[in-house]
């Protein structure tokens, strides 16, 4: 059986790994000050998180169309795939798997689609675990996700809380660490979920406490630095990692300025990791 892998531009998969997979990825679209964008096209991320704090009008996003997911079908399986393994952002923080449902059904018992429960290289590993596993058959591919997504790890320190207020996503444990914008929220990602770890008050505090929950993690598979245009203290956190872990970590580790549309509800300056545990 010949499988086909579709994603979506939150999986912030590089290209390189895309090109090699013959991964399909749908990009979202991010709306800024009134102007449409494909995730990636027309506005480099580097300069969507400089002019993020400035914005007079907050940006937003939205999900691909439903014709945006049939394209990608079509193409695989015209190029011979027997099934397409369609796998997307957490369901609870978007409706993007909600579309890509709805386009599979132009392709009975062609398509399926699966809610990674995550965002980023959380989701960009669970599709990296798939198209490794895409010679072995659907089976194969579907075990290696739900293996990934086991051991998978999502943290993150927010340099405010100001943007994950403003996009309506905050659970109540969040928001409970403190009415002050002031804060950096320590918060992870389970099965789409957002959740709170703890709060700090400084930057130096915030990438002391990503480094610890880090060297916690014990031996690493896989494992992705994120930033939101905060390269220096991603390379800083680099570093320590290499300088100071005991166990082993992973020797191709990815370093991804996260994506505009992620971005948008997180903010500039944040600061965390995907990580695999092996």
């Amino acid at each position: 059986m010949k499988l086909g892998i579709v994603t979506d531009s939150t999986s912030d998969l590089p290209a390189y790994l895309v090109e090699e997979h013959n991964i399909q990825v749908v990009p979202t679209i991010l709306v800024l000050e009134g102007k449409e964008y494909l995730d990636g096209i027309g506005i480099t991320r580097e300069e969507f998180y400089n002019r993020l704090p400035s914005l007079r009008t907050p940006p937003t996003t939205a999900a691909p169309s439903i014709g945006d997911f049939t394209t990608p079908y079509e193409t695989l399986l015209s190029q011979g795939c027997d099934h397409i393994i369609s796998i997307h952002a957490a369901s609870q923080l978007t409706t993007i798997i909600n579309v890509a449902h709805e386009a599979a059904k132009e392709f009975p018992d062609k398509v399926t689609c699966i809610d990674s429960g995550s965002l980023s290289l959380g989701l960009g590993f669970q599709v990296l675990a798939a198209a490794e596993e895409s010679e072995l058959g659907l089976q194969s591919a579907l075990n290696a996700i739900e293996s990934t997504r086991k051991r998978l790890q999502v943290s993150a320190a927010l340099d405010t809380m100001e943007y994950l207020k403003r996009s309506g996503r905050v659970p109540g444990a969040v928001a409970a660490l403190g009415g002050l914008l002031s804060i950096k929220p320590m918060i992870e990602l389970i099965d789409g979920e957002v959740k709170a770890i703890g709060a700090v008050r400084t930057t130096k505090q915030a990438d002391e406490s990503i480094l610890n929950y880090l060297l916690g993690l014990g031996d690493l598979e896989r494992l992705a630095i994120l930033h939101t245009n905060a390269e220096q203290r991603a390379k800083q956190l680099l570093n320590e990692l290499m300088n100071r872990a005991r166990k082993s970590i992973p020797r191709d580790i990815l370093f991804v300025n996260v994506t505009a549309v992620i971005g948008t509800h997180l903010g500039p300056n944040g600061l965390g990791f995907a990580a695999i545990k092996k």
